[in-house]
């Protein structure tokens, strides 16, 4: 039964994923998000709500077109192809979305075009000139104030003036009431740090009228009135949560929209948490419909230390993954492995590593060893002999709580909490063995009722634990009970313990769940696959080399002096302490420990790292920097970082482990 109070079982539930980008094929970390929505619909399903899961595909923009043209196919061609590779991919994975929506659907496309007529119409759009900053790859306009270095503030790359005539949505004017309604529904945006980071940085500074159509691209939908401007990305894509449902902008909705609108959580990346939670909700203010109960920013899998990036090289897809390990394996990997609001890292030699211990060991061994000893010692048979021991009650008590403990860290969004305390279950499955020691138990013929009773209760404390495991592997959940000859339990069933019949067989052999990994093997095997991928397309894995910057020339400065760089002290600092600068959009403030001192240094990189990835790094450091204040704090000193053609920074870093204070020369 699901332990919150308030939830009435019987309601309908509607989730959604950000619609994937169709610009190339999704990489784990985007997989990550399909994944975790699913984890969430199965188990509301199995607390008793009537759930409507939707994901889809976002089709259309300038870089689609500027990416079809390179392969010299329409762009209609282009996302037809990525599309599909992205529904075989969520298809692949197990997830159970009920609605596969994509943005050049039809039935989307006529409802954008009549959103976009009835917001003019009604005075929330109009038409002006855009003169501004704009970024290709993330389709958004900035002004000079809003980048970093230059830089696009999101991703960082270059962005180009532009100008041109454009429709306009006035953000102003429902600013004040999507104030009010953040602050008194506390709940709707997740984690807190995100609901904060919206607040200080744009809505409480005021908004900006926002750019909603384009006229230097034809891939979109085209403006009924004005066929020559297309809609602009973010009003294309984001009415998709309501059109997929049905919605119909002259009033006309289908039952869907009716019974399950408004959505109950909108599940992002929190690189786009500022159009779900101030753009969309905007929108749906002018359309005087009510906003989505929650938006959930979720972290993001990082590879090794940084973001995966195809210019980077470090990019994972799920299809691979799945050769290796199994779809279960990687969707207890992608689900374990990431915090609730910290970024979480994927590696090959970290899965081998939950391959071995959690799946093959905890869970895998556990199963074979319960079946083995059952066939063993009674033939199959799984009887309860009615020969208790206070240990049991122990089992029985953890087994139990556990079952509340997910349900409540369910509803709290945290998953990766909820996995835990399902292997809790498995662990103590373990522990009770050792305790009861069965095979010493099978040795004296006067405790056969006791060792019966034992094994029994290994077998419903697996099937308890197996049933809980569905929402997050429902393949290896169906394989072990069907190994118990058990049937799946209801959550209310798991209210009690014991409801395994006794008497029931399992199989006579157990089906090795997981195999153990040799590390060296699978890492020969990723470097062999590597180098094929090089072989056969002349790159590396993940970017095509024509993309890869191999040398940058930059424009020369005068020659100086020896004496002149003499005058430069360079020593070697470790960052022991970083913070945002309050007042600044670019700044990142760290305490740097150089041999005995400590200074502090003020860097316009926080677009390229987080505070917290800053600690413990050893920097290369000008300490003799004359101090100076920037956005009014003191800064003494420079760290110095590399620079790419995309204007990508990375610190400068020693090769080798050196100490704090060691000079440079």
């Amino acid at each position: 039964m699901c332990q919150n109070q308030n939830c009435d079982c019987k309601k309908p539930y509607y989730i959604t994923t950000a619609i994937a980008y169709t610009s190339g094929k999704p990489h784990i970390g985007n997989t990550y998000e399909i994944v975790l929505a699913d984890s969430i619909a199965r188990f509301k399903r199995e607390q008793g709500y009537d759930v409507r899961f939707q994901t889809g595909t976002d089709e259309h923009g300038q870089k689609i077109e500027l990416k079809a043209e390179a392969a010299g196919v329409t762009p209609k061609a282009f996302v037809d192809d990525v599309a599909g590779q992205i529904r075989t991919i969520w298809d692949m994975m197990n997830t159970s979305y009920d609605k596969f929506i994509r943005t050049t659907d039809a039935e989307h496309e006529v409802q954008v075009q009549k959103i976009f007529k009835k917001l003019y119409d009604q005075g929330d759009i109009y038409k002006g000139y855009y003169e501004g900053l704009y970024c290709t790859p993330c389709e958004s306009f900035f002004t000079e104030s809003q980048l970093v270095d230059g830089k696009c503030p999101d991703c960082g790359r270059e962005v180009q003036s532009a100008k041109e005539e454009a429709y306009f949505f006035k953000m102003s004017k429902y600013a004040d009431r999507l104030i009010a309604h953040i602050n008194e529904h506390p709940e709707f945006i997740q984690p807190v740090s995100r609901k904060n980071e919206m607040m200080n940085n744009f809505l409480l500074p005021g908004l900006q009228d926002l750019c909603v159509s384009r006229t230097t691209f034809t891939w979109g939908i085209p403006v009924s009135f004005d066929p020559k401007h297309v809609t602009y990305v973010w009003l294309d894509a984001l009415t998709n949560y309501i059109t997929g449902l049905g919605y119909d902008c002259d009033g006309n909705h289908d039952a869907l929209f009716q019974k399950y609108w408004p959505a109950d959580l909108h599940l992002i990346g929190k690189d786009i948490i500022r159009f779900h939670t101030i753009y969309w909700p905007i929108f749906l203010m002018a359309l005087d419909l009510p906003l989505p109960k929650q938006v959930f920013g979720h972290p993001w899998l990082l590879q090794g230390d940084g973001k995966m990036s195809k210019s980077k090289g470090n990019v994972l897809y799920a299809d691979t993954l799945v050769d290796f390990f199994g779809v279960d394996a990687v969707r207890y990997f992608v689900l374990h492995e990431m915090p609730f609001d910290n970024d979480g890292v994927i590696s090959w030699e970290l899965m081998i590593e939950r391959m071995n211990s959690d799946l093959a060991n905890i869970l895998g061994n556990l199963v074979n060893r319960t079946v083995s000893m059952s066939n063993k010692y009674f033939g199959g048979e799984v009887r309860d002999g009615g020969v208790t021991d206070a240990v049991d009650a122990d089992l029985k008590s953890v087994v139990l709580e556990s079952v509340k403990k997910v349900c409540v860290k369910m509803d709290d969004l945290r998953v990766a909490d909820a996995m835990t305390e399902i292997f809790n279950v498995f662990r103590r499955c373990n522990k009770y063995i050792d305790e009861t020691m069965p095979w010493a138990l099978a040795k004296d013929e006067a405790q056969a009722d006791r060792l019966a009773t034992v094994l029994y209760n290994l077998v419903e404390a697996i099937t308890i634990g197996a049933s809980l495991l569905e929402s997050f592997m429902p393949e290896t959940s169906g394989k072990i009970l069907s190994q118990l000859h058990a049937d799946k339990r209801t959550l209310e069933q798991m209210d009690t313990f014991g409801l395994y019949p006794s008497g029931s067989r399992v199989t006579e052999t157990p089906e090795i769940l997981f195999a153990r990994m040799k590390a060296e093997e699978v890492l020969e095997k990723v470097e062999a696959l590597r180098a094929a991928e090089e072989a056969a397309f002349g790159e590396t894995a993940a970017e095509p080399a024509a993309e890869a910057e191999k040398v940058i020339d930059i424009e020369a400065k005068p020659e100086i002096e020896y004496d002149d760089f003499a005058k430069l002290q360079f020593q070697v600092g470790e960052i022991i302490a970083c913070e945002a600068v309050a007042k600044s959009k670019k700044l990142l403030c760290s305490q740097v420990k150089i041999g005995s001192q400590v200074k502090q240094i003020v860097s316009g990189i926080k677009a390229h790292y987080a505070p917290e990835e800053m600690v413990g790094k050893k920097v290369m450091v000008v300490v003799n920097l004359k101090p100076a204040k920037l956005a009014g704090v003191l800064s003494e000193g420079m760290l110095l970082c590399a620079e790419d053609a995309d204007g990508k920074l990375s610190l400068m870093v020693p090769e080798k482990s050196m100490p704090a204070g060691a000079e440079i020369c």
